[in-house]
């Protein structure tokens, strides 16, 4: 036998050391090969919008109400149906509002304990009893698993019976409700895939994360504003600018200040003393409460100054980047009000701007400047979002390839003839899978990297490129033109196109490259996207190129469902194919539970398959399959003497 093989073997066989435990462990999975796969979730922008993304993950995108369906169908009246929903959903808080209005709760307990528990028991079926168990809530998993497989015989209905009788009698109905509908919460979705962009316009997007951190198995595709979070945790100070700016604008600074504890009031300072009489119209935040608006637009005003300044002094360190368009600053005459683009003047909606000189509009001011190295430390110095942009990273990459998908945020840079876009980065051309593959490893060494700090400024200067740069697969686009926004009213300059991408993905030819640059079967994968607005409204699909793409950004934030006329995608694939979930507005969870009222979602099919998948038909089941191997040839070695069984 081979040398490194048999030192192999021999390590595995201190987990197995008997023929007996191997072949116990060989039986086991390949019985896991043969169970159904795991229902996998998929949803992206989420953009802080908390509130509906917790309901979507509560409910699963309809699919636990599925489930009550197909256990319940007329059999149970549709009121109650509801009811156990939303108390699967929102339990403690259900339970508290029937308690006011239900005279025998010691019934309603008992009844809805055993419909929980027969919802409980489909929603395990497909896991095997390892699984489950290790999924229990402590407190009751004893409890749990003995009504899980009790099949309520004649013989063991007293026991069934008495078990509850003394949940019940103990006063711990609530409790146990609570760990019932918490574990059909879990083991409804298997894999929870987050497709980029949880940060930014939203009010909430720190709970979100926190809400991520607690999940059993979840991984995230990177959006453009996340990378923009990240890097400002990683001390880059254009990143940082550009994060105050954007929570200025949806009047979201108490994210900052009061959850990961920046300090604004120097900013804030600055920005009444320098503004003290601009009404900074073109700055007035979105949806800010009227005592709020002056001092935000100041806030808002000062930071985009400091911006456009920061941008334009690492756009000339970084000439690879190719984004001189960006320096605009030096085009402005001053004293007419104007500036030049495109070897064009147009006049500018504001024309107050005391901390520039125009001799030198890149530079900062002596306040300016301390004022961003005080934002910097109290961002690399702010323990939560330190936590938080861990957790990003550990659980997050530029793209992910699993079970025949393609995931990724924005787009593949390419061409107009579908060729992929060459890069230069550290010396070396890249394009396709291998650009994002060395994306990836910058923006860790970026994070990662305390000892070098010239390389680490270097790496967090691409990874602020990926927020905003012409060939960033994160943002897709030629330019982000905020400056134009702010200070010009021609629509056209306020246009950002988008890479030849997006003009291409309707086509399977280009579709399948993509494919075979990722090392996918073009007959069985997809790619999944999100970051481009679905304007379903107007007749867009979001399944494009023959159902060989799916665009599931259907507007989750609230700033873009006056376009797409919904309130998110989400996608489903289990065991029976894929389907593709929309949303339509969720407005109060109180409401939702007093009246047992869901999201209204409709779904349509977008692939079922004939013959139902198993594990053995994924990537988990592939390596499954390899540990299979592994343990015959142990018990090989066993047999045929190179190895000692252990007994």
């Amino acid at each position: 036998m081979d040398n490194d093989k048999l030192k192999f073997l021999q390590l595995l066989s201190k987990s197995f050391p008997s023929i007996a435990a191997t072949s116990t462990e060989i039986i086991n999975l390949k019985a896991i090969l043969n169970l159904p796969k795991g229902t996998e979730h998929f949803l992206t922008d989420i953009h802080g919008e908390y509130k509906a993304f917790n309901h979507v993950l509560r409910n699963g995108s309809g699919v636990i109400r599925d489930k009550i369906d197909d256990i319940y169908g007329d059999t149970l009246e549709e009121n109650l149906k509801k009811q156990l929903a939303t108390v699967i959903y929102y339990p403690e808080a259900k339970i508290n509002l029937i308690q006011k209005t239900t005279d025998d709760m010691k019934s309603w307990y008992k009844i809805t304990i055993l419909r929980l528990i027969e919802v409980c028991r489909i929603v395990s079926s497909k896991y095997t009893d390892s699984k489950v168990r290790k999924s229990l809530p402590k407190d009751f998993a004893y409890i749990i698993q003995e009504l899980l497989h009790e099949k309520y015989s004649e013989d063991k209905k007293d026991y069934v019976k008495n078990i509850i009788d003394t949940i019940i009698e103990l006063d711990m109905s609530k409790e146990f409700i609570v760990a019932m509908s918490e574990l059909i919460q879990r083991l409804t979705i298997d894999v929870l895939h987050i497709v980029g962009d949880i940060y930014d316009r939203g009010p909430q997007p720190h709970l979100i994360v926190d809400k991520l951190m607690q999940h059993h198995n979840v991984d995230i595709q990177w959006g453009n504003h996340d990378m923009l979070w990240m890097t400002a945790a990683s001390g880059q100070k254009c990143a940082i600018a550009n994060v105050i700016r954007i929570s200025s604008r949806y009047s979201n600074t108490d994210i900052l200040e009061d959850v990961y504890g920046i300090n604004m009031l120097p900013l804030a300072r600055f920005a009444l003393n320098t503004y003290a009489n601009d009404p900074c119209t073109s700055f007035i935040p979105k949806e800010a409460k009227d005592s709020d608006i002056s001092l935000m637009a100041k806030i808002h005003k000062a930071i985009s100054i400091i911006q456009f300044k920061i941008e334009g002094q690492v756009i000339k360190n970084n000439p690879k980047f190719k984004m001189e368009d960006r320096l605009l600053l030096d085009k402005i005459d001053y004293s007419r009000g104007v500036v030049t683009i495109n070897g064009k003047e147009y006049p500018m909606t504001d024309t107050n701007f005391p901390t520039i000189d125009p001799k030198d509009p890149y530079k900062l001011t002596e306040e300016e400047e301390e004022i961003l190295e005080k934002l910097k430390q109290s961002f690399i110095h702010s323990e939560k979002l330190q936590r938080h942009t861990k957790f990003l990273f550990s659980k997050g990459g530029m793209f992910l390839k699993y079970n025949s998908n393609l995931l990724f945020h924005g787009c593949i840079p390419v061409d107009k003839n579908g060729e992929f876009t060459e890069v230069e980065l550290f010396g070396k051309k890249l394009s396709g899978k291998k650009y994002l593959e060395e994306l990836d490893r910058v923006c860790r060494e970026g994070y990662f990297n305390k000892t070098d700090k010239q390389m680490k400024e270097i790496c967090m200067d691409i990874m602020w490129y990926l927020w905003c740069g012409e060939n960033s697969p994160l943002f897709g686009k030629d330019a982000m033109k905020t400056f134009e926004r702010y200070f010009t009213t021609d629509k056209e300059l306020h246009k950002e196109n988008k890479n030849p991408y997006y003009s291409l993905y309707e086509n399977q030819e280009f579709i399948n490259k993509i494919f075979g640059e990722f090392g996918l079967d073009p007959k069985k994968s997809h790619i999944i996207n999100g970051h481009m607005p679905v304007k379903e409204k107007r007749g867009e699909s979001p399944i494009k190129a023959n159902n060989k793409l799916i665009v599931i950004d259907g507007g989750f934030s609230k700033a873009y469902q006056k376009e797409t006329g919904l309130a998110g995608y989400t996608l489903i694939y289990n065991s029976y194919g894929l389907k593709l979930v929309s949303h339509q507005p969720f407005e109060d969870v109180n409401t939702a539970i007093a009246n047992c009222i869901d999201i209204h979602s409709s779904t349509r099919v977008i692939k079922r398959v004939l013959e139902r998948k198993k594990v053995k038909d994924t990537d988990v089941g592939e390596n499954i399959q390899k540990q299979i191997d592994d343990l015959y040839e142990l018990l090989n070695a066993y047999k045929r003497g190179f190895i000692k069984v252990n007994n």
